[in-house]
């Protein structure tokens, strides 16, 4: 009998182990959570930055067309100012004198529509490079992944 006693003092208790079986379930729904939380938050992280790359774009895209539609008006104005000059050529003289002819007209509208492609122009130029200046890449979130990263690997 004393040997049955000591054999049993030898095997460990069957409740320590049923323990860790119950905490091992727990400790996995814990990590489990733990990981989902981490995504979504950097799910988060990347929704904020696409919102804010979306704007910019939204934005300056906007000022692109204003300046697009400037120019656009610039040079429909010079192209009246040439039709202008071209009906100059086909006028007759005959007629009272006027105090403004199509060269005047055509003068007013050629140096109008001048501006306006000059200023179009400049607009277009200036968002064109700022859209190409512009990174995309989420860096903040990149960042933060890499710093998850490298973390997860110095505890494993």
């Amino acid at each position: 009998m004393a040997e049955v006693e000591r054999r049993r003092a030898e095997v460990p208790a069957p409740a320590q182990t049923g323990v860790d079986l119950e905490n091992l379930p727990t400790l996995f729904g814990k990590l489990g959570d733990d990981v989902m939380r981490l995504v979504d938050t950097k799910l988060s992280l990347v929704k904020v930055e696409l919102k804010e790359d979306a704007a910019f774009y939204a934005r300056n895209g906007a000022f692109t067309a204003v300046g697009a539609m400037v120019a656009l008006i610039g040079f429909a104005l010079v192209n009246v100012a040439v039709a202008f000059f071209i009906s100059n050529f086909f006028a007759s003289d005959a007629g009272a004198p006027e105090r403004f002819g199509p060269t005047s007209y055509g003068l007013g509208f050629l140096i109008t529509g001048i501006i306006y492609v000059v200023i179009g122009g400049v607009i277009v130029l200036v968002m064109k490079n700022k859209l190409a200046a512009y990174n995309p890449v989420p860096t903040t979130t990149l960042e933060e992944i890499r710093k998850d990263k490298q973390w997860l690997k110095n505890e494993m």
